[in-house]
Order: structure tokens, then sequence, then C-alpha cells
């Protein structure tokens, strides 16, 4: 409305728009020229109401409710429709048997009925029917000729006349199996007695499949038209034009059928039951019944199937005008899908009607429409009777009456131009809202543009124009001198206006209920509302929408109500002012603080005893008097009272004091026992041996509760421990498999390379800096670590370095618990183990590893399967933990075992008792995952309450229990905080609860210490029950700030402002930071490879961003000093952004009326796909329209192909598809092709595809049809019974390709609904013509080396990653191409960055998939996958795939549990581009990997003749800029070459790049190629020919598009084929598409 020029475009561009004519605004109302629509109901019948009216303006909706009687018993026509061919005869003598039963029924249904009866076979021409004479005369024995349909009974009331002339029939017979039921049901539709207000059911029986448009086309009787969808009985009722016209389409009966008010019932045999009830779905009400082989049970199914359909109502509108739409609701509501409702018979059914006036029609304002487009009468009827609810609905199009009386060089407009509804229209030369400004006088005056106290014009912001108005730059400015900035109004919270207003004029507009400078406060007193609905309790003011609460000795909620919560619970909450005001004893015993205690206390004799009558009951003990007191608290019951109701005991229970004097001598009684036993304990500890054992026999550990993915359990020392003894231990995964276990049987190759995790304990002290891996300590300390550990360990043949350094402590480890213990892993030969572990504990025991200083007796080595370790007992120690691995992972057995035993005592005295320890796993699906949102949070002290959240994602909903406990680290109970532990319940569908830990004030000996220690303490989860487990964060751990500030930043926010951006948010630190360092990256990526902004001021716009992506971020404060503390990652997603265009197009050609469009996903959805569009418009050869565009929308994204019928036939379409999200829509794809010219699909070959129908003449109401099947049906030519696509009959898919004038268009290969079919006796086959093959032929050449043997198989044609967990991988592959019987097949796998091959070997060669485990997470493997036949093996398909995943710190190769895992892979160098130097040369280039393997070097480009022959060339090229080029010379013309480009990084050498290329000669020396020459001028053109096809898989590595691209030049033809990959990896919900380019 804001850009209309007139009145009246304003009021018609929709109903929220209105005009003012006056000058100033809001004088008078009755001048706006806003109307209203009415709406007016008439009177009521069957349907209510019966008629009615409506006028809409543009955009506006009503709602109409409508109410509709269906009686119990209604009139009923019941038609039987039977398929007389041959192999029915037996189905048609137990109807005539069951004439009586046939009676009995239909008086059940109706006692106002009439029941007709009509037979179809086929129509009468080859190849569906036999023509020899004889057959035409007599089919089969007995049997009458063949026909298509006749009407044998119309529909009557006369039961016996029905029963006669149904005796009299007999049966016919044709050829094929699918047989011409849909010319019969058409015909039937009309002239056979249908009744005006009757439901009408139409049974039809067969035990075959049909035949549908474009079966009647046919080379023996030549292309019959389509069918008129007219009725053509002649006077016995007989189908008289079944030779002449085609049968009628899916689309066709659903429409005619329903315009008839009939509904169809199937009854159909086991034969074909799966055929009609895919077809079932298209029809808004239709009934499918399963027949015996002879029809035996007919009647049963009919009752059944009327049962059903009297129980359905389904509502639909006809006749719509064009600038309206319908839905239809329930009375709740919510939407009911394809307007089906569930009314009773007997019952009155309400409904509501939603009817719309839209704005637009196809971009054409709808009061520009048509009259007949914006205004009709459409019927609202149930599918079931005729009667309907007539709708006159108009558009209403106001017209503003002012515009037809000017007022002429107005007095207003200065005379200078006339005054049209207020608005001044300028004569030409003048300017401005008065028309007061000469164009030529007012250009140079500048000064106009400058308010009081400016300097500049517009104040810098803007343009000055004539007449002083100035036009500002950006958005950003408004104000008549720009001098207002939107973005300089005030904040709360780091947003502006609180994102509760607007920026107007330098200050904030609020909205609906907010006020404030800032719009902070809330108008409402909502958020200070108390549980009794009072308002801050009574005690308290709202201000702001918060209470202000007075101060008191109890601990205040938010809305001044008690707080027991944070004091851990009534008792404890009261129990201070109970004791001071009835003892006058405790900590508040003085009298002014119990005055403030916040109520009053009642002595009472005798205590309640029901305790749902009171809030708590309470007993404590007084320190004074050793005497217990007890007293109950509950809410008062009259709800004008505040305060708590506390009643008191009178009488303490004291204890009895006869007995005092016996203390003494019982004392003294028990120090002699003791020292007795001390002397007997040192006499026999002499005559004892020290012994060493493990103290549990057996642990049982259930996977979804496991905290740790390592166990401690103690092992004690008995004897006198006067010495040291250490301990040699080892832990073996799997011991329950047996040695004939299909695992077990696998041997690990020696050479492979895999990751050892070792532990050593350092001789150094533990500190809380080591914690944090940022921190400097830490750092400084993982670089001595890795440079000491790698000069030791490079002894070991193939060993990598040491990577994922950590640092930990070990509780129960005897004196030496407070030293640190390191993690780390080193990658090398698994053949090496014993080679490690024995280096390893030859430097432990010297105390140095290399220079760096461990404590010798404490050592782990770790494979995936097994450890070795020793532990140390110092002198006088007891007792120490055994830190166990427990190797979990998701391949693991439901129920898994380890053996843990101690080994031998190298040194020291011990003896080893009990060594054996068994750990049982048992595997369990979860039904919820409990975590804390975060791993780490900082509460001030200030706060007094740390409320730590715990969620819940449910994944079977009901009630759970998981335990909670805190521990100290730095921060100690009751002086830091108090500890905390117990059970939270979660109920049906709770996903958060909130932990309070009370924070306890600083004490005043640490307040004066100024280099005080970051107080922490942890709190864990455990003990899920109910089957469920922890997951990402089992463990938070809390730090207490002493100070608000010492959170260095805080109250981050994060918003998407777009889909390319995100504003960030935080409240500045104290003190005077220099500015502010933002890290950002992809949900995903490590943070490593974040971007960092620098910003001077506590906010943040990032830009550039991908649409609709995850991204996380943080920010730390900087001064001279260096940097602050990271804050807590926030996660923020940006917004949807319009989805790029479509995919190719593809066309897939049924007839030359009927063709099938498909198209692929957009390669930047920016979003969720919800919808397509196709527009589909005949054209002429200079692309011009000659005939109206129809449209059609699909609101399944997942479907991306279409059927379009009735196409006219030799013309020319031009074919647009468009995709929507829910930003709007993405530009069109598009492509242009004629039918005529293409070869046709198989014969009288039944298909229902799995993509929607639209009939190209069905108009507008067509939309309604819009259905879906879920399979793609065939039935081969010559068999009666049906078959459904994966039954295995049928080939495997083949490309097929189709041709226009043009060229090659497109060749497209899909599982579900593109077949070929090979020429075989009885069957009918589709063809390629001779230029497909010579294309694909040609095309198949380049893409593919020459074969060594013909029986040698092809490359498997694609590879498909799916990740099973972190470190699981299911590859798969498709079979090649191969003359010969393949064999088996042979993967194999390697870390990416070097190390052994290994090797699995797949024999059975129906199998395509291979599961690989105990992969490494967060590592790039290489897979090669290659079939074998008895001619030998093929060459290898290859594919570079990561598994990313978030991994315990401590344990870096153990992935955390529940965390999600991601697929990628490292980028191969971007798209070859070629370009011809001359004859003999040419230059190659191309980009940098967008993600490459670590840092580049450098590349290497091998150059080889494609068909063998010559040598392998070797290209080596420095440098790592944005893009390389090479030039290439002594090549040879009409040679293929093969290029292959590879990155040389820190880490290896990543993926490579390949491309072919031929330069071919212009002089026709090659005959193959003379019919490609070709004679042009010098410039250069191009031909791009697409093929793409459409794959499902979760990941894969080739195959998604392929472009042909021929570059001609005057000197020679060079040829590059690029195939274009659309990566999906799947990470957690969400799905991240990439975008790569390979050459092949």
């Amino acid at each position: 409305a804001s850009k209309a020029k007139t009145c009246s475009e304003c009021l018609q561009s929709g109903k929220d728009c209105a005009y003012c004519p006056d000058e100033v605004r809001g004088q008078n109302s009755k001048s706006i020229k806003e109307l209203d629509s009415n709406l007016s109901g008439l009177q009521q019948s069957q349907v209510s109401p019966q008629k009615m009216s409506v006028q809409l303006l543009p955009g506006e909706e009503r709602l109409v409710n409508v109410e509709v009687f269906t009686p119990t018993r209604g009139p009923l026509d019941l038609y039987i429709l039977m398929d007389f061919s041959n192999s029915m005869a037996d189905d048609l003598d137990n109807l005539k048997r069951m004439g009586k039963e046939l009676a009995v029924l239909v008086e059940k249904l109706s006692n106002d009925y009439t029941i007709g009866f009509g037979k179809f076979v086929d129509k009468v021409i080859e190849p569906q029917t036999d023509m020899r004479p004889s057959k035409l005369a007599q089919p089969w024995p007995n049997s009458d000729p063949p026909f298509s349909f006749k009407n044998v009974i119309k529909l009557t009331t006369n039961l016996d006349f029905f029963n006669s002339e149904l005796q009299r029939e007999r049966i016919s017979g044709n050829l094929d199996a699918p047989e011409g039921g849909f010319d019969a049901i058409l015909q039937a539709a009309d002239r056979i007695g249908w009744r005006d207000n009757s439901t009408h059911l139409l049974v039809f029986s067969t035990e075959s499949a049909f035949h549908y448009e474009a079966d009647g086309a046919n080379v023996l009787s030549g292309i019959l038209p389509r069918n008129d969808e007219q009725c053509h009985l002649d006077a016995a009722g007989n189908y008289t034009e079944d030779i002449n016209q085609d049968y009628p389409s899916i689309p066709t009966l659903v429409r005619l059928l329903g315009k008839h008010n009939i509904i169809p019932i199937f009854a159909v045999t086991n034969h074909s039951y799966t055929y009609y009830k895919k077809l079932q779905e298209y029809f808004p009400i239709a009934e499918v019944g399963l027949l015996q082989e002879d029809s035996s049970n007919i009647l049963e199914v009919m009752g059944t199937a009327f049962e059903n359909i009297r129980s359905k109502m389904s509502i639909r509108s006809e006749e719509k005008p064009k600038a309206f739409e319908t839905q239809f609701l329930s009375t709740s509501g919510s939407l009911a899908q394809y307007g089906n409702f569930d009314f009773k018979p007997g019952a009155i059914g309400k409904f509501q009607m939603r009817l719309k006036a839209l704005r637009t029609s196809d971009e054409t304002p709808v009061c520009q429409m048509n009259p007949d487009e914006k205004a009709g009468i459409m019927r609202v009827k149930p599918t079931t009777f005729n009667a309907a609810v007539s709708v006159n609905a108009t558009v209403l199009c106001p017209v503003c009456d002012c515009e037809k009386t000017p007022i002429l060089k107005a007095a207003r407009c200065n005379g200078n131009g006339d005054l049209v509804c207020g608005k001044c229209q300028c004569s030409d030369g003048w300017l401005g809202a008065f028309c007061n400004c000469s164009a030529s006088v007012s250009a140079q005056a500048k000064d106009q543009c400058k308010g009081p106290g400016m300097e500049e014009p517009c104040s810098g912001r803007g343009d000055c124009l004539e007449c002083g108005t100035c036009v500002c730059h950006q958005e950003q400015f408004e104000g008549a001198y720009c001098q207002y900035d939107k973005t300089q109004c005030q904040r709360y919270g780091g947003f502006l206006c609180n994102d509760r207003g607007s920026c107007i004029m330098g200050q904030c507009a609020c909205t609906v209920g907010w006020e404030g400078k800032a719009c902070e406060c809330p108008k409402s007193n909502q958020t200070c509302l108390d549980n009794k609905g009072g308002v801050c309790n009574g005690r308290g003011k709202c201000v702001c929408g918060r209470c202000e609460c007075p101060d008191s000795a109890v601990e205040m909620t938010a809305t001044c109500e008690p707080n027991f919560q944070a004091q851990l619970g009534v008792c404890e909450a009261t129990r201070s002012c109970v004791q001071c005001q009835a003892w006058k004893t405790g900590e508040k015993k003085e009298e002014e603080e119990c005055k403030k205690c916040p109520f009053k206390i009642v002595m009472v004799d005798e205590l309640k005893e029901c305790k749902d009558k009171v809030l708590d009951s309470c007993s404590f003990r007084d320190e004074d008097d050793d005497c217990t007191y007890h007293y109950t608290v509950e809410n008062p019951t009259d709800p004008t009272v505040k305060d708590l109701e506390v009643q008191v005991l009178k009488k303490k229970d004291c204890p009895a004091a006869s007995l005092l004097w016996l203390l003494p001598l019982l004392l003294f009684l028990l120090l002699l026992l003791a020292l007795l036993l001390l002397c007997c304990w040192k006499y026999c500890a002499c005559c004892k041996f020290v012994t060493l054992h493990m103290t549990e026999d057996e642990y049982l550990l259930r996977q979804s509760l496991l905290t740790s993915d390592h166990l401690d359990t103690p092992m004690v020392r008995t004897g006198p421990p006067k010495g040291t003894d250490v301990v040699r231990w080892k832990v073996t995964d799997n011991v329950h498999r047996g040695p004939n276990h299909p695992q077990a049987l696998i041997k690990p190759n020696p050479k492979e390379i895999i990751q050892f995790p070792i532990s050593l304990r350092l001789n150094r002290l533990f500190s809380e800096n080591l914690s944090r891996p940022e921190s400097r300590d830490a750092e400084q300390l993982r670089k001595e670590v890795a440079d000491n550990l790698n000069e030791v360990y490079k002894q070991i043949p193939g060993a990598q370095k040491v990577q994922k350094t950590s640092f930990r402590m070990q509780r129960n480890a005897g004196k030496r618990q407070d030293y640190a213990i390191m993690d780390t892993v080193l990658s090398a030969p698994r053949g090496n183990y014993p080679d490690i572990v024995k280096l390893t504990e030859k430097n432990v025991q010297s105390g140095n590893i290399n220079d760096l200083k461990v404590v010798p007796g404490y050592y782990t080595v770790a494979t995936d399967r097994e450890a070795a370790g020793a532990i140390e007992f110092q002198e006088g120690v007891e007792s120490v933990d055994v830190h166990v691995p427990l190797f979990v992972k998701d391949e693991d057995d439901d129920k898994k075992q380890l053996l843990v035993e101690a080994m031998d005592v190298p040194l020291g005295i011990a003896e080893i008792g009990k060594r054996l320890v068994n750990i049982t796993i048992i595997k369990e699906h979860a039904t919820s995952v409990f975590s804390f949102l975060q791993p780490f949070y900082t509460y001030s002290r200030q706060d007094g309450v740390a409320n730590i959240p715990i969620s819940r994602e449910i994944i079977e909903d009901g009630r759970t229990q998981v335990t909670y406990r805190t521990r100290d680290l730095t921060a100690k109970d009751k002086k830091d905080y108090v500890t905390v532990e117990g059970d939270l319940t979660y109920g049906p569908g709770e996903t958060q609860k909130t932990v309070p830990v009370r924070l306890l004030e600083l004490g005043e000996k640490d307040g004066l210490l100024e280099d005080k220690q970051v107080k922490q303490f942890v709190m864990d989860l455990s003990n899920p029950r109910q089957g469920a487990k922890l997951g990402r964060y089992p463990r938070t751990t809390v730090t207490i700030a002493d100070q608000p500030g010492e959170r260095e930043l805080k109250a981050q926010i994060a918003k998407a402002t777009g889909p390319r951006s995100i504003r960030l948010n935080w409240d500045p630190p104290p003190g005077n930071p220099m500015g502010y360092k933002v890290k950002y990256w992809i949900y995903g990526d490590p943070e490593k490879d974040a971007q960092v902004l620098d910003v001077k001021t506590p906010q943040a716009e990032l830009t550039n961003l991908y649409p609709y992506c995850d991204y996380e971020m943080r920010v730390c404060g900087y001064n001279a000093m260096g940097d602050g503390y990271n804050t807590d990652v926030v996660t923020c997603q940006t917004l949807e952004d319009v989805p790029g265009e479509p995919g190719r197009l593809a066309f897939n050609v049924i007839s030359p009326t009927v063709t099938q469009v498909s198209w692929g996903e957009p390669a930047e959805t920016n979003g969720n796909i919800t919808a397509y569009e196709v527009i589909y418009t005949p054209i002429d050869d200079e692309q011009k329209p000659v005939g109206s565009a129809k449209k059609v929308k699909i609101d399944n994204p997942k479907k991306r192909m279409l059927l379009i019928e009735n196409l006219q036939n030799a013309q020319t379409y031009q074919y647009k598809v468009r995709a929507k999200n829910s930003v709007g829509w993405g530009p069109f794809r598009d492509a242009t092709i004629n039918l005529a010219s293409q070869p046709a699909r198989p014969l009288s070959i039944p298909i229902i595809p799995d993509i929607p129908i639209v009939d190209a003449e069905a108009g507008d109401e067509y939309d309604s049809y819009l259905m879906y099947s879920n399979e793609v049906l065939k039935s081969p030519a010559g068999s009666k019974t049906p078959s459904v696509s994966g039954d295995g009959g049928y080939p495997e898919p083949k490309p097929q390709a189709t041709y226009n004038r043009f060229g090659y268009t497109g060749m497209q290969s899909s599982s579900q609904s593109q077949f070929s079919y090979s020429l075989s006796q009885g069957s009918r086959a589709r063809t390629q013509s001779s230029d497909v093959n010579e294309a694909l032929y040609n095309l198949d050449r380049v893409l593919q080396d020459a074969r060594l043997s013909p029986g040698v198989p092809d490359t498997p044609s694609r590879l498909v990653f799916s990740a099973l967990g972190p470190t699981a991988l299911k590859v798969s592959w498709q079979e090649p191409h191969c003359e010969k019987d393949i064999l088996g097949y042979c993967v194999l796998y390697q870390l990416l960055n070097g190390g052994d091959m290994k090797r699995i070997n797949v024999t059975n060669p129906a199998e395509n998939s291979v599961i690989i485990q105990d992969l490494l997470p967060n590592h790039s493997y290489l897979f090669k996958v290659k079939a074998q036949s008895q001619e030998g093996w093929g060459p290898e398909r290859e594919g570079v795939i990561t598994i990313e995943s978030a991994v315990d710190p401590k344990s870096p190769l153990s992935p955390m549990p529940g965390s999600p895992f991601t697929l990628s892979t490292p980028s191969a160098p971007g798209p070859l581009v070629f370009t011809a130097l001359s004859p003999d040369s040419l230059q190659l280039s191309w980009e940098k990997p967008r993600k490459p393997n670590g840092d580049i070097l450098g590349y290497v480009v091998t150059c080889e003749q494609l068909h063998g022959g010559g040598d392998v060339r070797s290209f080596q090229v420095n440098g790592d800029s944005a893009e390389t080029s090479l030039t290439v010379p002594n090549l040879t013309e009409n040679v293929p070459y093969k290029f292959k480009v590879q990155a040389r990084t820190t880490q290896g050498f990543g993926p490579e790049r390949e491309g072919i290329i031929t330069i071919e000669s212009q002089d026709g020396s090659k005959t193959n190629t003379t019919d490609k020459v070709f004679h042009m001028p010098t410039e250069v053109s191009t031909r791009t020919n697409v093929s793409h096809t459409m794959l499902n898989d979760p990941y894969f590595s080739d195959g998604m598009m392929m472009t042909t691209q021929h570059t001609e030049s005057s000197g020679m033809v060079t040829r590059q084929i690029t195939k274009e990959v659309v990566q999906r990896s799947v990470m957690g919900g969400t799905t991240v598409t990439k975008k790569m380019f390979y050459e092949s």
C-alpha cells in the first residue's frame, strides 16, 4: 500500500489499507476511505446455510460455520460394474447364486434403494482383443463376443427383475491382462439412472490391472484421440466409441466421479489388490476390498465398504473463482486434509470453511483480473450427496470518489498543481509536496538542507535534492535532515529498545504493553504475581515488572515469597526463627535479629498428625540443652494472610541423665581393650607376609549409565605396609567371545596405524591452570611433553608425533594423588604394541622421559582392545585405584566382558593374592538422555544461589529419574557452598529442571587475600532410571566468582538479523578494555578454524555468513596486558534465504501428449524446501507464448517429479521450475522440449508413478486432485498377475536419453520411475534411436578407460558412506557393469596421512556393503572399492571420508557418549579448467581447495594418456595462491589425456582432482572425428549438454551431476566434462548441504 500512487490503488491493495485525504491526519476520521466486508446467510436445508453471499477485500478472509446432515438410512443407488473376462467366470456364477442374499443386503443398507448392473472387458481392437473372426464370435467356449462396456441393468427398485436379468449373462474374453475398466467407469457416471438426492455407490469388481490414458496409442491400431469425457451409450446400453478414443486418465475419473457424487468401491482379488490400494489414494473417498478368488465374499466386502463410507465425508469446493481460495477446518480449528471429516450417520456434522480473497494471482493484482475470475458462485458440497452451499463470492475493488472531483490549480498546491484526494499533483517544472518549489531555481539551494547548528547538508548522511529535500544514503538514517540514527536509541540487555520497540527519531517507540526509555518495563504486573495470584505477596512493590521486596531474615523469591528451595527446604529456612521465638536460643537469639523473622509462632500442646494438611513437619536439636523440639509449617487457610502458620510443640524431648556417671568407666575400659588389641596386631604382623589383591570380583555396568570411558577399581595391600611395591596389570576386551567367534577369527593387521593412549604421572603438582587447555601453563607443558615424548618414541618404526595431550588428577593414588597425570595419544603400527610398552616402562622406571621428569611406578599404554600399565604403593599406603579403560564402542555386543588381571610385582616384596576382576557392560536402548546444558557455569556469590539446569531429551515419553550430586574441587562444602544431592523426577513431557545450590558468603580471612584461588566445584549426574542414559555433558564445573565483575563478559545474546548476518551483544566487564575479540565458526567445525573479529564496542555484527547455518561464537576482552577469559560458547542460526534455482530438468516422454518432468533439489537450499512450482507454456519457434501458462504447486518437497497429461500434440512447451522455502520463491530453472520428436514409452504397461499427476486440460480446479502414491507399479505384458516394483521380477533401472532439435538434452537414471525393457517373446519394448545410442557411446568413451578385456568389471558406479557412530562406518557401492558374472569385491582403506592399507574381501557378489569398525574419530580415511570377475579385477572407485565427533579432552580417541557425529571430507582442488594454447600444448588451472587437510605447501600434477601408452609425466607446483595454473607442452592431437591434481599439505597429500581432455584436430585426418569438425570464425562459442541424476543416499562421493561442455574455436576443439557433487552430512537433527566440484 505504501507504494500505491493513488487513493484507489491504496484501498485495493488489501484489507488493512486506508487512505487519508486530509493533510492533517486524524482530524476527520470520516474521510478515511476504508471499506469493510459484509456477510449474509439465508435459509437452511440438508446443508446449512444453503445460500450465502460474501464480499471480501483483497487479502481478507472469513470463517463460515457450516452444518451437514446425513440420515441414518438415506436413499442409496448401488451400481455393480463387473469384469467379464474369462478368468472371472466362477465369480459371475457366484454372483448369480447370491440373488436373495444381495436383496437382503440392499434392504439392510437402505429403505430407499435402486440397484443396477454393468459389465466390461476391453477395447475391441488389437492388441487388446484377438481380432480373428472365430474369436470375435466366441473368444472362449460358451461365451459372448468381446465388448468394451455394456449397461445391462439400469438402476431399478425391482430386485426380481435384477436377478432374472443377471441370470442371462455369459462371460466374454480378451488378450492382455489389464482390462478396460476405466472406459466402463466413465460411461457409467451418467445416464444409468442416478438420482439427485441419494448416495451413489459404484462397486467395481475385477482381478486384473487397468489400462489408462496413452495405453490406447499403439502401433497396431494407430494413435487414438484423447477421451472426450462424454457419454456414448446407445439404446441397448453399449459403449459405441471404444475403438475411436483413448482410455480416460486417472485425474479425469477423479474429477468426473466427484462431479456426479459417485463413490467407488474396488472389490478386487489379491492379484491386483496393491494396484487399487494405491489408486484409492487419488480419490477423496474410496474403498478397496479384498475378494476371494471366486468372489464368494463380494457381499461381505460391499457391506464392510459401505459402513466405512457412511462415516466419511469429504468436503470440496466446485466452480471456484480464481481470485479465491478455500480451506476446510474442524470445529477445533485444525485443517482437515483433503477436506475429509468423520461424521456419523444420523448426527449433524459441523465444520468451518475459510474463504480468502487473494491479493494477487500469478503476480497480478486481483482487482486487475477479468470479472469472471474475481466473482462467481461456487458450490461447497460433500462428495456423498448433491446438496451444496452456494456461495456468491465477490472481490471488492473500491474506488475513491475524490478522484472524480479534483481541485484544479488548488490554493494548497500554490496554484501550481491539482489537488486530488488531498495530494498535490504538480504541473511540469514544479516540485515539492505543495508544488511550491521551482525545479530551476532551487537546484542550487543547498542551505535548505541544513538544520539548526548543522555544518553539512543533510548531516553528511544524504544527498540534498531540489527544494531542500534530503534523501538519506542508508535506511539507517531518518529525519528531515537525516539527523537521526535508527541504531542510537537506548539499549537494554544489549538490544536496541530491548527488542520491544523501534528507534524512531532518536527515541524508543515501544510496542503495546511496554514502556521506559529503553522499553525495558512491562506495563503488566504479570511478572510480579505470586503463587496465590497476589502482587509481590503483599510485601513488596511491582516496579518495572520486578518486585522490590523489604529486608527479611528469610531468603525471598522474586515475588517476595519465602525461598525455601534456596535454603534447602522449609524446615531449614524456618529453623532459626522458630528457635529464637520459642526458646530464645540459636543463631537469632538476639532480640533485634529475631524481630526480622517474617512470621510468628503459636505454641501448642499437640501437633497436627495429617501430613497432607501441613507444608512440612520439622524436628531439630537445640544445641543449648541437647533437647529436640518439634513444629509444623503450613500455608495460611485465609488467602488474605501472607504469613506462614507455624505451630510449635511446647514440650521438648530431652535425654535421661540417670546413668551419666557410668560414662567415664566405660571409656576407660574401651581404651584398655584397644591397647591390648594393638599389641596383638603388632605381634601377629611380624609373622605375616605382605599381599596385594583386587577388592572387587565383578562389576556389572550399563553402558547408558557410564559417565566415563574408564573405571577406577581399587587394589589393596595387606600386611605391614612398610616399603614400596609396584604392580603391573593388564586388561583385555571382549573376553566373552570364544575362539570361533566371527570377530575373533578376524586377525588384526599388524601394520595398521592405530592410536595408543598413553598416561604418565609427571613429577610436578597439579594446578587448576592445567585443567584449562587454553591457559599458558597448559600450553607450555603440552609443548614440553610433546618434545620429549616424540624424541623417545621415534625409536618405534612408523610412529608419529603425539597429539591431544591433556592433564588431570587421580583420586586414591596414595601420596602422589596431588601430582599431575598426563594423557596423550601416540599413532603407530598395531604390531609395535609390545615394544611401546617395554620402552615406556623402561623410561618410567628411570624417572625420565628424555628430559621430562616423571614419577616411577605409574604408566598406562592402551590400544583399542587391550591395555597394560603399572601402579605404585608408596610406604604406608594401603589402597590405590587402577584406572582401567573400558573400550566402549557403538559396535560392541549387547553384553560384553573385560578381564582385569594383576600380573606381577617387579619392585617390592609383596605377593599377589586375588588377581582377577571381571567387568560386564550391558548395552541397552535409551528412552531418555540426561545432560547438563553446558560443561561450565559461572555464578557470583552475590547471587546466593546457583541454579543449574538439567535437560532431558525424550526418545520415548514417560516418567524417569536421575541422581545428581555435587563434589568439591577448589571450592569447599560449607565454606563456599552447601553440597546437594538427590533425585530429579521427570514426568511425561518434562524436558528440563533446575537444581539450586546455595552459595555462601566469602569469609573474612579469604576476603583479605589479594590473590585468591578460583573456587570451583562439580556436579555429576548418575544412575538414570527407567531406561534413560547420560548424554553429552554428564558433569558440569561451577565457578564461584567473588564479585559480579569476575565473570569477564556476561549476558551474551546472539540474534540472527538476516540470512547472512548475526548480531552479538554482551554486557561490558568492569575496567576499561581496549576492545573485544569475537570468534565465530560453523557448528561442527573445530574452533581453531574460527574467524576473529576485532571490535571496540560491546556488540558485533557478523556478516557474510551462510544462510540457514548454525554458528558458534564466543568473546573475550583485551587490554595492554593481554586477552581476558573467553565467554561460554553461544550458538545461533542464521535466517533462511530464498533457495537457488533447482537442478537441471529432465524429461521422460510417455507419449506425444504425456510427459514426466523431474528436477534436482537446489544446490543452495538456504533453508528447508517446502514446495515447488512448475509452469509450462506453449511457445512458438521464437520462444514466444502462444497460449496460456499453466501453473502447478507441489507441496511435498520430496516429490521432485510431475506427470503432465493432455498436452497439445506436436507443440513445443517451455517448462519452468522454482523452489520455495519459508522466505519465499527462488529463481526459475527452465527448459524447452517438443514431445512429438521423442521416443514413446512401452505399450500397455500400467504405471501409477510416485509423482503428482496434472491434467493440462483440467483448469485451475484440478489443484484439489494433486495426490501421490507410495510406489511405482508396472505389469509385464502378457501376465495375468500384476507385480510391484521390488518383487524381484524386473531388471535394474537403466538411463534413458531424450533428444530435441538442439541436440542431446538429458540423461536420467531413477530407481523409482524410469525403466528400460528388453525385447523378448510376448513383450513389447521401448528402443532408443541410433542418435541416442551414438551419443551415449561417445559419452561413455570419454568418461571411461578402455577395458583390458570384455569380461573385466567396470568401476563401481558410486560409493556411499553412512556413519553408524563416531568410530563406525558403512561403505556401500553400486554393482558395476560386467559382461561376466561378478565373483566378489575388495574394499581397501587407510589413513589419508599414511599408514598400512587394510583389506576386506567380500566373496558374496550379492553383498554390496561392508561395516568397518574401530575407525579413529576426526581422522580422514581413503577408501577404494573394486570388483572381480573370472577375467580379473576391475578399476577402483576411490573416496575420502572423515567422521567428525566431539571427544573427551582427557581421552582424545574416545568420543563423548551421546555426542553428535558428522561426515565430512577434505576438499580436492577446485574444478580443472583447460585452455588450448596450440595443437600440442594447453594451460591447466584450478582453484585452491576449500577445506584442505592442513596448510598447503604446493601441488603435484600428473599427466598420462587415457588409454595407455607413453610415460607418466609429473609436475611440481609450489605455493598456495587462490588460483594456480600450469602450462603443459608436448601433447599429441586427438589423444585423450588424463590429468590429476593433488594438494601437498603439512598433513600429507589430499584427494585428487581428475580431468580428461582431448585436443582434436580440424584437418579431418581422423575418420572417427570428421563429423565433429567445425568451420567457425575465430570467436569461441560454447554448447553445454547436461545430464542429471538424483540420489537419495546419506552420503556419496560422486554421481550427482555431469556436464559435458564443447568449447569450439577455429583451431581446435577441447572437451571438458565436470561432475558436480552435492554432499549431505548429518549433524544431530540438522542437515548441512555443501557443494563441491569433481572432474571426471
